[in-house]
């Protein structure tokens, strides 16, 4: 496919943390690229080569020990990237991979006895979304029976259509990226107060991830971030996971480094106490590690 673009690379001499980073910290949300892989011929990008190798560099740098693996849209349901890393770090690893529905119920135990732990749903990515939006209240059914949560990624203001349906589901939900809200409306943004309202409810899991994926621009510093970090953090601390998002896929022009990106929790989460809730605990409630 000559028309699509291709991503930026990721930094690849990540700096040292200055921050303290807890023991069993949790990146919540990583993706594999590597060329041994066939790319779907449905994608929107072209993702750089970030293999397990060059992953590894960075959380060594950032004093990250554990991951959870994303399934990118630029691959499809074929989720054989994640799961062969997730398979090569063994219970330092859990996965959220995406399916059409076909899969059967003893697939799906064996994804789950693998260390998968939920199925994403990316309505924001060309190839992100193989099942559509009447079909997720049974599969919500078939994963609840395994505890998997589902996984959403959705621009912000898509969330008021959304939230009747989301409401009706049992089965824990988390959103990627801060739900993707436009940092620069504030926390009085309609769709940020109803996300406010799901996160409060209980069912709805977070990812402090992306700040340069809410319009505030690519490299830090991202204040207009830190209020909505604040009212998430408060509305429900213990449904607060973080992330990297590494290596960025979608950008094209500069990529931060990603000890920029978790100090972001200094911000964020001053106390300590709390950045080890969202780094360590929680993650292992969310994925079962």
């Amino acid at each position: 496919m000559t028309d699509v673009p291709t991503c930026l690379a990721p930094v690849r001499d990540t700096r040292q943390v200055t921050m303290e980073v807890p023991p069993g910290a949790v990146d919540c949300h990583t993706h594999l690229f590597e060329d041994r892989y066939p790319l779907s011929p449905n994608r929107g990008y072209n993702p750089p080569e970030s293999n397990l190798d060059h992953m590894l560099a960075m959380h060594g740098a950032l004093g990250v020990e554990r991951v959870v693996f994303t399934q990118p849209s630029v691959y499809g349901t074929d989720n054989s990237a994640i799961l062969d890393g997730m398979a090569a770090l063994g219970d330092k690893a859990r996965a959220v991979v995406a399916i059409d529905g076909s899969e059967s119920d003893a697939q799906l135990a064996e994804w789950d006895t693998q260390g998968v732990r939920g199925i994403r749903l990316n309505l924001d990515n060309v190839g992100g979304m193989p099942v559509t939006l009447e079909e997720v209240p049974d599969l919500a059914r078939r994963v609840d029976e395994l505890g998997w949560h589902l996984e959403f990624l959705f621009p912000g203001p898509s969330l008021t259509e959304l939230t009747p349906m989301l409401r009706q589901l049992v089965t824990p939900i988390s959103i990627g990226h801060f739900s993707y809200m436009p940092a620069s409306e504030g926390i009085e943004y309609p769709p940020f107060r109803l996300l406010l309202e799901l996160v409060r409810e209980g069912n709805t899991w977070i990812k402090l991830s992306g700040p340069n994926r809410l319009g505030v621009g690519d490299l830090p510093p991202w204040p207009e971030v830190v209020p909505l970090a604040h009212a998430l953090i408060e509305a429900n601390p213990d449904r607060m996971v973080w992330a990297t998002d590494w290596p960025h896929p979608n950008k094209f022009v500069v990529q931060p480094n990603d000890a920029d990106l978790i100090e972001q929790l200094e911000l964020w989460a001053p106390d300590p106490e709390m950045r080890r809730r969202i780094l360590v605990d929680n993650p292992e409630t969310l994925y079962g590690f």
